[in-house]
């Protein structure tokens, strides 16, 4: 599919309504199919100010580019749906791609990569309310703690207190926890040991007053082989994220194999990916999503 940006444009000037018509009207399903498993196509990293792939800083930057990647991989066998901000999703949802999708709305995006707050991730993109109003079927957030960040714990509280709304409305949210610091360069780093991943999982788990509608969006561990006793930690269902694997063939062949071993694990269900799969080494978007969909 070609993207017609100024048919977006002039859509979203004259007849902004059109959004929320296109949303009342696209066609759902449930959650799970017949599989049981979920392949989500990732695209909330820009709202973040996360555009980078590999070695192209603004490799997501060209907004029609992004939704003509989204096209076909949403287009490809075996694809359940997207987890995106509300920019894109309603670009989406005007290009009549998301009938028979999960639509999963991001709800914050407030920690700029590479800002001072970055950790101060607040609830900046699609609330509870948000995600139940215009009928898509789960929200992510994103957690990271650091322990030497006293303001990890408003991150904490306000993380809680979503998950109690998407609970109260029997929503599904997947929560991404990550044990986080900075290095001596004051750049943040998400820590994949597996002693930190276990205490993430621990950690979320146990937020809000219903885990109910809880899912987790984990990391493979730096070390493959840690992940059946990582995922121990937890009776609650996961799924694997993706990250930006970096720009080469060998990377992204190295990822699928992370992610092939995971997904035997009981509690994990499926994969959330983005960058890699939409932007992948050899720029055939088509062939990596059918390589991450055979993996289920």
């Amino acid at each position: 599919m070609t993207v017609d940006v100024a048919d977006l444009v002039r859509t979203r000037t004259r007849h902004p309504e059109a959004i929320a018509e296109a949303a009342a009207r696209r066609v759902r399903r449930s959650l799970l199919g017949e599989s049981g498993r979920l392949m989500i196509i990732a695209a909330d990293h820009p709202a973040r100010g996360a555009l980078g792939v590999g070695d192209r800083k603004l490799a997501m930057a060209n907004r029609a580019e992004l939704l003509e990647r989204l096209c076909i991989a949403l287009g490809r066998p075996g694809v359940d749906g997207v987890l995106a901000t509300a920019d894109i999703l309603d670009d989406l949802l005007l290009l009549g791609v998301l009938d028979h999708k999960i639509v999963m709305g991001s709800m914050n995006r407030g920690g700029l990569q590479g800002a001072s707050f970055e950790l101060d991730d607040r609830f900046t993109g699609h609330r509870a309310e948000d995600i139940r109003r215009l009928g898509f079927d789960a929200g992510k957030l994103l957690l990271r703690i650091d322990y030497d960040d006293a303001g990890s714990l408003n991150t904490l509280e306000s993380t809680a207190r979503a998950i109690d709304d998407m609970a109260e409305r029997r929503l599904p949210v997947f929560v991404e926890p990550f044990i986080s610091r900075r290095d001596a360069g004051g750049r943040l780093r998400n820590d994949l040991s597996a002693e930190a991943v276990t205490k993430s999982i621990a950690i979320a788990s146990g937020l809000g007053g219903s885990s109910a509608y809880t899912w987790l969006k984990v990391p493979v561990t730096e070390n493959p082989d840690d992940m059946a006793r990582v995922m121990e930690t937890t009776t609650l269902p996961a799924v694997l994220l993706g990250g930006d694997v970096g720009g080469s063939a060998a990377a992204q062949a190295g990822a699928y194999e992370k992610w092939r071993g995971a997904l035997q694990l009981p509690t994990v269900r499926g994969l959330v990916v983005g960058r890699s799969l939409l932007y992948p080494a050899d720029g055939d978007v088509a062939a990596a999503v059918d390589t991450a969909v055979g993996l289920l």
